[in-house]
């Protein structure tokens, strides 16, 4: 297994986003210089790992002659191929249409620049952010750098092994089913899907029945994450949800956490469930109080949510031809048209399906007003092989298998309540597997907490050691 990665005595060295931030501020380095290392490395590791939909690098050598203000001022970033970037086409992972370029930024990009981050490409994802690999039939599949035979996760895969690799300290993804959290398990990072509503998003994913969909980074530190979201809530503040405000190290107080390692009826594979359980005897060594119970969601709520997710995947398809004449159904994948075929047929189901997934959220805050933070792993077994999902395969093979992987992330997408996966273990075969932390709605401060604290107390494995 060999693993790919850029890491090396350049401008950015192995500094994580807010290092790098702090070295450019000191004049250690400059923005060019920064960006010229970031540029150089992923030129470097892409054409094994796939992880790009579009480079942006003239624009970013312009940006870096002078830097925008922020927190992160200079630093290189790649941004998910599914929000608009002023100037440049917004594909979403699909060749049935041809994309123009967005007239100006999205909501997200706008916040994220006010950053000061300086933009050097577009990551690949599945299309539409559908799947759970992102394994385009035309380009091929994006590749995570701790074993190219396998896949980088879910549809925010191109940002996750771009960070993983070393090629930019950190990266944006968005999260509809688990896209933040599954890519940083495969990965080896850290990815919090915010609560909803929290940070800043394109009215693409805000006109959903049910918004799914959180915006939030990729990393390989907490303190990226927990700067990130710092700065999103200042920049874009939701008077409705408790502060997150500027967590810089472990909670004091101990807290009440369950562990489950089965999700919709559906248990983890009895490695992954026995790294869970391990993860649970840290945190008692950590005088946390930890009981293992049921998952809160009942059974069904699959069924419901691939029953949402498929109209979604419907409306793509019928909505298609306002792309204007380049527009070709014919070229969608047999995932994205398997759902909206299976849609079509479920209709009599939607309104029911969409009223018991809201009746949810009452769900998960009894859940959490016994329980601060339930621990379950990210993703059920171990990284699949590239193929494993490829979506020219039959739909029901492709449904099948991925309902059984992305079991546990979805209930936070039900219920819009904040969850972070963690790499603090690793399977036998040395691959990362990530363990989830979820807490009831506006709770991230508990979550980077306990993510502080388990950073210090375990470790986060390095691709590069």
């Amino acid at each position: 297994m060999a693993r790919i990665h850029a890491f090396t005595d350049d401008a950015l060295g192995d500094d994580d986003a807010v290092g790098v931030a702090q070295a450019i501020a000191a004049g250690d380095v400059s923005a060019a210089e920064v960006v010229e290392a970031a540029i150089a490395r992923v030129d470097q590791v892409d054409p094994e790992l796939g992880a790009v939909a579009l480079r942006t690098y003239d624009r970013a050598r312009r940006l870096a002659t002078r830097p925008r203000r922020g927190v992160f001022s200079g630093v290189p970033t790649v941004i998910k191929d599914n929000v608009d970037l002023a100037g440049v086409p917004t594909q979403h992972g699909t060749d049935a249409y041809v994309a123009r370029p967005a007239r100006r930024d999205g909501d997200f990009a706008h916040m994220f620049l006010r950053t000061g981050v300086i933009p050097i490409a577009k990551s690949q994802l599945s299309e539409y952010g559908f799947s759970g690999a992102a394994e385009h039939p035309r380009l091929g599949p994006v590749r995570t750098p701790w074993d190219p035979a396998r896949i980088a996760g879910a549809s925010s895969a191109g940002s996750a092994a771009l960070v993983a690799a070393g090629a930019v300290p950190m990266a944006h993804g968005n999260d509809g089913g688990g896209s933040i959290r599954i890519p940083a398990s495969v990965n080896g990072l850290v990815g919090l899907k915010p609560s909803r509503d929290r940070v800043a998003q394109d009215a693409y994913f805000r006109l959903m029945p049910i918004r799914l969909v959180s915006d939030g980074v990729l990393t390989r530190s907490v303190r990226d994450t927990a700067a990130f979201l710092r700065e999103a809530e200042r920049l874009k503040p939701n008077r409705e949800l408790r502060p997150v405000g500027d967590v810089r190290g472990p909670n004091r107080r101990r807290l009440r956490i369950a562990v489950c390692t089965a999700a919709d009826g559906r248990s983890a594979s009895p490695e992954v469930a026995e790294l869970t359980l391990k993860t649970a005897s840290v945190l008692e060594e950590l005088g946390h109080r930890v009981e293992e119970v049921p998952a809160p969601a009942p059974a069904g709520v699959g069924v419901d949510f691939i029953t949402y997710w498929s109209l979604l995947a419907n409306l793509v398809v019928r909505s298609g031809g306002l792309h204007g004449a380049t527009w070709d159904a014919s070229k969608l994948d047999n995932l994205t048209l398997g759902l909206a075929h299976f849609s079509t047929r479920a209709l009599p189901r939607l309104p029911g399906a969409v009223r018991r997934l809201q009746q949810m959220r009452v769900t998960a805050e009894e859940f959490h007003s016994v329980y601060d933070v339930a621990l379950t792993p990210t993703v059920a077994a171990e990284t699949p092989l590239v193929g494993h999902l490829d979506p020219t395969q039959d739909y029901e093979e492709i449904i099948g298998r991925l309902t059984a992987w992305v079991a546990f992330t979805p209930w936070q997408n039900i219920t819009g309540q904040p969850a972070i996966s963690l790499p603090l273990q690793r399977t036998a075969a040395g691959l990362p597997q990530g363990m989830m932390f979820g807490a009831g709605l506006g709770r991230e401060a508990t979550l980077l907490g306990l993510a502080y604290e388990l950073e210090e107390a375990v470790g986060f494995a390095r691709i590069q050691d």
